[in-house]
């Protein structure tokens, strides 16, 4: 049996770990109870993100549930849509200080159980101190630990600082929702940037950026048989991607990010064997550098390009995505912090680069080399997109705690 003293709270009051305040509004019977998150709670918040399928689509369910687990603790946070069911979520705590910006995405990646999952990718099952589930490493189990940070610091009251939790929409496929945090100044007064993407504990620090292309080669259709009366358009466009392969067998390099990657992954052309193609098109992803970026691979194509069309191709091209590389120190304020932390906890430690992009790209364009970010999260990149993808239940709450001493060591030492 439980006794409370009932008294009502004024307005400056700060919840605090270990308080049970419940609220309610006169005029309505909805009330929320405001406590300790034991590692139930924590799991469920998780468990409540996976369930939501946000395959490329709907983060806008996504983010409403974050919104409403928040607005229980008393955090504010706007939902920002960007298109469609696609959509940002916003939220900040504290009230002074340097802001500390958090980010991570809402959408996954493609699942189905007849993949080969040995359970439904969207409920969370914990099997031998695993978390299994579509996105529990890339990355809603690192959007998790943020969020319950999130909670957790505000209960203690956060001092010295604030935190800017920007999660996006789109991060799979084109990037949109950390374009829209750029375009709208979300990132314009945050001092240091934490992307909680897949790193098991490693520190990123730097981070290849990334094209895609897409050519397209229009010709005359005509019979096999008299192929004088067409123009196929599958010859000169083979012919464009066999030089640009030459071309780049040699690739420009970095000295921390090695060298650029020059992938043909898409190729279309023709309907039937005996028709002379009209039509081919074919994709072209490019891992690219800050001394040899998007643009610079443009040009170098358009260069190939033009030279085709001068002997007679239809070609175009057509750009998909040009997010640049992200090279920052991996001595910086946030990464000594992080790097501190993990070795406080027994573990190696590990300041890296990534091969793949992040939000990063958009979210710290005209930040100067020296700008604290890092990419830290409890996933295992190893195991993202993957059947049978996990996090480790140990890790997802260890980086709950992770987050918290991360942005209380960083509001010392701004």
């Amino acid at each position: 049996h439980y006794s409370f003293n009932f008294e009502k709270l004024q307005p400056e009051y700060i919840p605090t770990v270990g308080d049970v305040v419940i609220v309610w509004d006169d005029n309505s019977k909805e009330n929320a109870v405001v406590g300790v998150m034991n590692e139930m709670d924590k799991i469920k918040v998780l468990a409540d993100i996976v369930e939501i399928p946000s395959v490329n689509d709907d983060e806008v369910s996504v983010a409403k549930y974050i919104r409403d687990l928040f607005a229980k603790y008393g955090i504010e946070s706007k939902i920002l849509k960007v298109k469609g069911n696609r959509a940002n979520l916003v939220a900040e705590i504290g009230e002074k200080g340097p802001i500390l910006g958090f980010s991570g995405h809402l959408d996954v990646v493609a699942a189905k159980e007849s993949d080969g999952w040995h359970s439904d990718p969207f409920k969370l099952v914990e099997r031998d101190g695993k978390l299994y589930g579509r996105g529990t490493s890339d990355m809603k189990s690192g959007v998790a630990a943020m969020i319950v940070s999130l909670i957790e610091l505000q209960q203690k009251g956060l001092k010295n600082g604030r935190i800017r939790l920007m999660l996006t929409m789109g991060e799979e496929i084109g990037e949109e929702g950390s374009a829209y945090f750029y375009e709208h100044g979300y990132m314009k007064d945050v001092s240091a940037l934490v992307i909680s993407e897949p790193t098991y504990y490693r520190i990123i620090y730097a981070e290849k950026g990334s094209l895609d292309l897409k050519i397209t080669s229009r010709g005359k259709a005509a019979h096999s048989s008299m192929p004088n009366l067409g123009y196929n358009a599958v010859n000169p466009l083979i012919e464009l991607l066999s030089e640009l392969n030459e071309f780049f067998s040699n690739p420009p390099k970095n000295d921390v990010l090695g060298p650029l990657t020059f992938n043909v992954t898409v190729f279309k052309g023709g309907e039937q064997v005996n028709t002379i193609p009209d039509y081919a098109e074919a994709e072209i992803n490019v891992r690219t550098l800050p001394n040899f970026d998007g643009n610079d691979v443009i040009k170098k194509l358009d260069e190939y390009l033009e030279k085709k069309n001068e002997n007679g191709a239809t070609l175009t091209r057509e750009v998909l995505m040009n997010e640049d590389a992200v090279l920052k120190s991996p001595d910086s304020v946030i990464a000594d912090l992080a790097a501190e932390i993990v070795e406080s906890r027994g573990r190696e430690v590990v300041k890296t680069i990534a091969p793949g992009i992040t939000d990063a790209s958009n979210l710290l364009k005209e930040k100067k080399e020296d700008y604290p970010f890092i990419v830290f999260g409890p996933g295992n990149p190893l195991v993202s997109h993957q059947v049978d993808e996990y996090v480790e239940k140990k890790a997802y709450l260890d980086f709950i705690d992770i987050y918290q001493e991360l942005a209380e060591k960083y509001f010392i030492n701004d």
